[in-house]
């Protein structure tokens, strides 16, 4: 990761420097600026600048990539167009006039593109990557030794091709006649650079034992990282640089002739305007710490990993219609080719698809790579392939969505979607494509709010939404750092670890402990709120009962795994580790019809329990409180001698309980006249009930696990 993330911080460094000539869309690609005063362009600069931080920001927090291209250019056009209304309003033109502002066609052509780039990278990335899996198989180790300097030609000289094509459409320093030299002399670059490539390959693989996919994916990554520093960058910052620009050319204006900002026509951003090399180099350096030390970054590359990682593990994302729908008839699709070919041929494709662990698995401790090498350097090479050939073209098209359709379009060639993981890997493309598509819309529709907002606000408006910029990024990073953290207080095991019968021990302890200290913490706001019927803390309370939900799946999710991962076959050791898991969810679902059921009473605006009765819950729950804090406490020390005394203790709690519900049972006989607080109370007390019985069901059989634990060893 370290040397992934130097290689990538040096391609966003020299890519920032090559990025000058690369600002005509936020001066002047969808609007025409020479039609708009300097105070309207400021306000439609400013628009977008608030809304594509609070937009970008918001992804990024959720983990969901996204394109600034996309933003930018849609920002920019709900912006350009809602003050081009105002103009036509205030000159009392009809709307046909909105076509002379706004370049539409332009725009039409940026969505477009994207939109066709999106499909034709993931049917690429298919293709290729299925061809490659062919050819080397998950045991590519052998084959590299015969064909590897042939493919690393190839793939190194779409790189070449691919830094040579960025970099003369970027660097305006460079003589126009040596720009045309690349361009006129395409294919001889490329063959001389794939005979060149070829022989480097041929030299590191024989002499210097390197691996070539390595090699491959290093340059691969310093290739992309200019790339998306070229195209990323400049949506980033070409909007403050144009806002910048825009005030030095009035500025001189002002000086020379005293024009105000609502006389001064901004035909100066249609031209030729060169953007200080300091300024790119400042924002490539911004990108690169954010690169090393943004959670929301890592956050954000995690969602593609996840996506297209080979084998099973913990899904992000949930099905739903659309993706159930495209895996079933891809399965029917499958089933129906299938049938085409012959018995034979399908057995031989199935064997090139068959890995071996060790192709995946390295050492105890060290966790299993997403992808393999193969597919890392097939996702670089074609990436860059598609970035240069649309590049060459004059398409307009999305880094970002070109690379993670790839990405997508490769982990399904390479079969990493299983029965087991495809729906909800479609699920997930799915909700990426529809965050692209939201994309669109919040960006055109929030930048031109926000132009009428500063329009008719003017500076109080700019004040009031800098400071909701400011509080609403500051409140975002809060949140994330909280649930960084609960993530990381969460973190399950790692499933390479071979497990032991005493590391069963310990991580059931681990898992006791962070569920029973969840139920205590929450048995105790819940019967507090109660006490006082305040809804806004019971709210509170149901969220940390769904928190206590998410524990329960994920350890649930993992008994696949942990089972496998003995290091024996212990029939015993996998059936403790089972029930400890159920009990657990027995007593979480006990304690969730408490929380919700007293939420429910307390929303509907029920009578208030009585005294009495929240005096003897308040009871109950110090009782058991007392008894799961020692508990806890046992199980944190891995000190199980007291497990006897703690099955008698809650013992007299159930005793308890079924004297408070004899008592109830008498209340309602003489004094109690409300039937729904009688519904609460004793439902509380019932599931309180279970939920101790549970506990001591769990505790007897920890006890007993323990024994015949302690006799083998």
């Amino acid at each position: 990761m370290r040397t992934i993330l130097i290689v990538a911080g040096l391609g966003v460094l020299v890519g920032a420097v090559f990025s000058s000539g690369l600002m005509e869309v936020a001066r002047k690609g969808i609007f025409n600026p020479e039609l708009f005063f300097f105070d309207e362009i400021i306000i439609i600069f400013l628009a977008v600048l608030i809304t594509d931080i609070l937009l970008l920001d918001f992804f990024n927090s959720i983990g969901i990539p996204t394109s600034t291209t996309v933003s930018v250019v849609f920002e920019l056009l709900g912006a350009a167009v809602v003050i081009s209304l105002l103009k036509l309003y205030e000159t009392g033109e009809g709307l046909g006039g909105l076509k002379q502002f706004i370049n539409v066609q332009k725009a039409s052509e940026i969505s477009f593109g994207i939109l066709i780039s999106v499909f034709v990278a993931f049917g690429v990335g298919a293709v290729v990557q299925f061809v490659s899996r062919l050819i080397f198989t998950f045991d590519y180790h052998r084959k590299l030794k015969y064909i590897g300097a042939l493919y690393g030609g190839v793939s190194l000289s779409a790189i070449t091709y691919f830094i040579l094509l960025k970099g003369t459409n970027s660097i305006t320093f460079l003589d126009q006649n040596i720009i045309e030299s690349v361009l006129d002399n395409k294919l001889l670059i490329i063959g001389f650079s794939f005979v060149f490539w070829v022989a480097i390959s041929q030299i590191l693989i024989q002499v210097f034992r390197c691996h070539i996919l390595k090699v491959i994916v290093v340059i691969g990554t310093f290739a992309l990282a200019l790339a998306f520093a070229g195209n990323d960058l400049v949506n980033f910052i070409g909007v403050s640089i144009a806002a910048w620009q825009s005030f030095i050319l009035w500025q001189e204006a002002f000086l020379t002739s005293g024009v105000l900002p609502s006389e001064f026509l901004m035909d100066g951003l249609s031209g030729e305007v060169q953007t200080p090399v300091f300024l790119l180099v400042i924002a490539g350096a911004i990108m690169v710490v954010t690169l090393w030390f943004s959670s929301k970054a890592q956050y954000v590359i995690q969602t593609g990993v996840n996506l297209g990682r080979q084998g099973e593990g913990q899904e992000r994302f949930k099905p739903n219609f659309l993706s159930r729908t495209v895996v079933r008839y891809s399965v029917f699709v499958g089933q129906t080719f299938s049938q085409v070919l012959s018995e034979p041929v399908q057995n031989k494709i199935n064997s090139r698809f068959t890995y071996p662990e060790k192709a995946f698995g390295y050492k105890k401790g060290v966790a299993k790579p997403a992808f393999d090498l193969l597919r890392a350097s097939v996702n670089l090479v074609l990436a860059s392939i598609l970035i240069s050939l649309g590049t060459s073209y004059t398409l307009p098209l999305s880094t970002t969505y070109v690379t993670f359709m790839v990405a997508m379009g490769t982990s399904f060639g390479d079969r990493a979607w299983g029965r087991e993981s495809a729906v909800y890997r479609v699920s997930g493309v799915f909700n990426v494509i529809g965050s692209w598509i939201a994309t669109a819309a919040i960006a055109f529709t929030a930048a031109g709010v926000l132009s009428l907002i500063i329009w008719f606000g003017s500076y109080y408006a700019i004040a009031v939404l800098l400071v909701f910029a400011l509080v609403s990024i500051i409140k975002s990073a809060l949140k994330h750092s909280k649930r960084v953290k609960f993530e990381r207080d969460h973190k399950k095991f790692n499933k390479t670890d071979i497990i032991t019968i005493n590391e069963i021990t310990k991580e059931s302890s681990e898992n006791i402990v962070k569920v029973i200290s969840g139920i205590n913490n929450l048995l105790l706001d819940v019967v507090n709120n109660l006490g006082y019927h305040d809804l806004s803390r019971l709210k509170k309370s149901l969220k940390s009962q769904d928190e206590l939900d998410v524990v329960i799946d994920e350890l649930k999710d993992n008994v696949f795994y942990y089972i496998k991962s003995l290091e024996e076959t212990n029939v015993e050791a996998s059936k403790f580790y089972v029930l400890t898991l159920d009990y657990l969810q027995d007593m979480v679902q006990s304690l969730a019809h408490i929380t919700r059921s007293s939420h429910t009473h307390v929303s509907n605006n029920h009578k208030n329990l009585l005294f009495n009765q929240i005096r003897d819950l308040k009871s109950v729950q110090r009782d058991l409180d007392e008894v799961y804090g020692h508990l806890v406490k046992a199980f944190q020390s891995q000190e199980f001698d007291s497990i006897q005394q703690l099955i008698a203790d809650e013992r007299k709690v159930l005793e308890k309980i079924s004297n408070l519900l004899q008592k109830q049972i008498e209340r309602i006989r003489d004094t109690e006249n409300s039937p729904k607080n009688s519904k609460l109370y004793f439902g509380i007390l019932l599931e309180t009930k279970n939920l101790t019985k549970t506990s001591i069901a769990l505790l007897e059989l920890f006890r007993e696990y323990y024994e015949e634990a302690k006799q083998e060893f």
